[in-house]
């Protein structure tokens, strides 16, 4: 199983129609599929696996799980116990299959949104709750999970994977035939986030210095309110061809072609290989956050066409039709993601506020003396209110 290398000669002959996408750029352009919609398992050339039945249910288990956690979030930022949530929902397979493809070496950069992957890298749900209720500013310790703290300036967590990636070359942990030793780089970032900057400098650095990153593109096919094809003129995946890398779309929906694809990239790229493009083409099926209302900029029918595409169904329906799992496992996720609910719901709500001073904590290593200064003013005058109290 492996990744073609770039072509730099071959050029794609689209031209653009107005406000509309090329030709080529449909959905189902080079899509890598192992499950169907159906829950049909079909099979593809270059990247095949064997899965076990008890993998499958894992999976299976890990969605039912994480949109739970959505689920939960999201109704605590209604009822006030959360200041933002961004959600999840419908992306399950895209995060679940790339977290899982991930060796415990490797290191992984999110965005705001892979709590899929968080979630596979075992950070505790309730620190993600705790970062967007405001009590801390994401307390899980990035070197225990080799999980990157969440990052809101859109794409300037591509540039930092690339420089740890970097680092990795310089630490002789890539190349060196040790499964156990060579490390590879996940950066995650969403369609919108492709038209930055910051992403086509880390796609320039990353293909000059052969660093081993899978830049892994959740293309949800909504940059807040504009549309992909606003975006592009082109299937994203090609864009990585101009910069001298190999690029592949994969069925976001299908966590078994998620994993696949995302397995084989990072493996390319433990050996030295070089920088691989991935592109989840999957959908967003709730808000881009909870301050967004998706339905003054698209079509509900839309929405209703992705549900049959969902994820999670499309694995339970595999499970169901070739006598893989009994209504007792489907019964005991369930009764789990209730169990997970309820920690959310009372865990939340008993998370400690933060002493103001620690917002001066965990900044520099030796903190510059305008920052002790700072820190030193506020804390004097927080003291005149205490004595006042006294």
């Amino acid at each position: 199983m492996s990744l073609p290398p770039a072509d730099p000669t071959r050029h794609d002959p689209h031209p653009p129609a107005e406000f509309g996408p090329p030709l080529g750029a449909g959905p189902d352009a080079d899509l890598v599929q192992l499950l169907t919609p159906e829950g049909e398992r079909v099979h593809h050339p270059e990247f095949d696996l064997d899965f076990s039945v008890e993998q499958i249910r894992g999976f299976y288990r890990d969605m039912v799980l994480v949109r739970r956690l959505d689920v939960e979030a999201t109704a605590l930022q209604r009822h006030g116990e959360l200041g933002l949530w961004a959600q999840l929902l419908g992306q399950e397979a895209a995060q679940i299959g790339a977290g899982r493809a991930v060796r415990p070496q490797d290191f992984v950069f999110p965005t705001y949104r892979e709590h899929g992957v968080a979630w596979c890298r075992g950070v505790d749900p309730l620190k993600l709750l705790g970062l967007f209720r405001g009590v801390d500013h994401g307390s899980w310790v990035p070197a225990e999970h080799h999980f990157g703290q969440y990052t809101i300036v859109i794409g300037a967590q591509t540039l930092h994977a690339v420089g740890y990636a970097m680092g990795m070359q310089r630490d002789g942990v890539v190349g060196t035939g040790d499964a156990a030793r060579d490390a590879a780089v996940l950066a995650h970032f969403g369609d919108g986030a492709s038209s930055q900057g910051d992403v086509n400098e880390a796609f320039v650095f990353a293909a000059s210095y052969q660093a081993p990153v899978v830049f892994f593109c959740q293309n949800n096919q909504w940059a807040i309110s504009e549309p992909i094809e606003r975006q592009s003129r082109v299937p994203l995946f090609h864009r990585s061809r101009g910069f001298g890398f190999p690029g592949i779309r994969v069925d976001g929906n299908d966590v078994l072609a998620t994993y696949a694809v995302t397995q084989a990239a990072l493996q390319r790229a433990r050996e030295g290989q070089g920088p691989v493009f991935v592109e989840a083409y999957t959908y967003r099926m709730g808000a881009h956050t909870t301050t967004d209302d998706p339905t003054r900029y698209r079509l509900s029918s839309d929405v209703e066409s992705w549900k049959l595409k969902d994820p999670i169904a499309r694995v339970e329906a595999y499970l169901r039709r070739n006598g893989l799992v009994e209504q007792a496992f489907l019964d005991d996720v369930a009764a789990e993601a209730d169990a997970l609910g309820h920690t959310l719901r009372e865990g939340c709500k008993a998370l400690p506020d933060p002493d103001p001073m620690a917002i001066f904590d965990h900044v520099y290593a030796d903190p510059p003396p305008e920052l002790v200064a700072q820190r030193d003013g506020y804390a004097a005058y927080r003291a005149q209110f205490e004595e006042v109290a006294r």
